[in-house]
């Protein structure tokens, strides 16, 4: 089996750090979270509650793109956890070395609204959730991935994630 990575997608408080660690734990593979790869301008923004644009993502997108390529190119997988909200950003870790899958963690405005507002030390305040949802561009028929229903546990998203991905079984 060639590298594979797994990128968990989706608005901000939609789990994706959990269900990222989760997915890598079952598979053994190393995890990124792409939070902490964000240049300290980004999150000063966004923690100012501006959001971000096209031009302030396109370098992160980029660090993300080849921490699985350097993964891929030591013949190693892995899980990463980045929004990815529009296709143009999944086009450029596609870029990548290796397959990279999505994972899509999908659930509604309110659902994840009231996740964030529970939600303690971290740099994306909530009145940014709208601005994530309109930027939102779901998985495209044409795209290697999944979309799955944030209203399971995470250990239920996981396993519909692992079957729909016909990663049942560590490799």
């Amino acid at each position: 089996m060639s590298p594979t990575t797994l990128v968990v997608m989706g608005v901000s408080g939609a789990g994706k750090t959990t269900i990222a660690e989760l997915l890598a734990d079952r598979l053994g593979w190393p995890m990124a979270e792409a939070d902490a790869l964000h240049p300290q301008s980004n999150i000063d923004k966004m923690s100012a509650g501006t959001p971000l644009t096209d031009a302030d993502r396109l370098p992160w997108l980029g660090i993300i793109r080849d921490w699985i390529s350097e993964r891929a190119a030591t013949g190693a997988s892995g899980v990463v956890s980045c929004s990815a909200l529009k296709r143009s950003y999944r086009d450029l870790l596609r870029e990548a070395e290796g397959r990279v899958r999505f994972v899509h963690l999908d659930g509604s405005q309110e659902l994840i609204s009231g996740r964030l507002h529970l939600r303690t030390g971290h740099f994306m305040p909530p009145t940014l959730l709208a601005s994530q949802f309109a930027d939102l561009e779901p998985l495209g028929t044409d795209e290697d991935g999944v979309t799955v229903d944030l209203r399971r546990t995470p250990d239920e998203i996981v396993d519909d994630a692992l079957a729909a991905l016909g990663l049942t079984h560590p490799a």
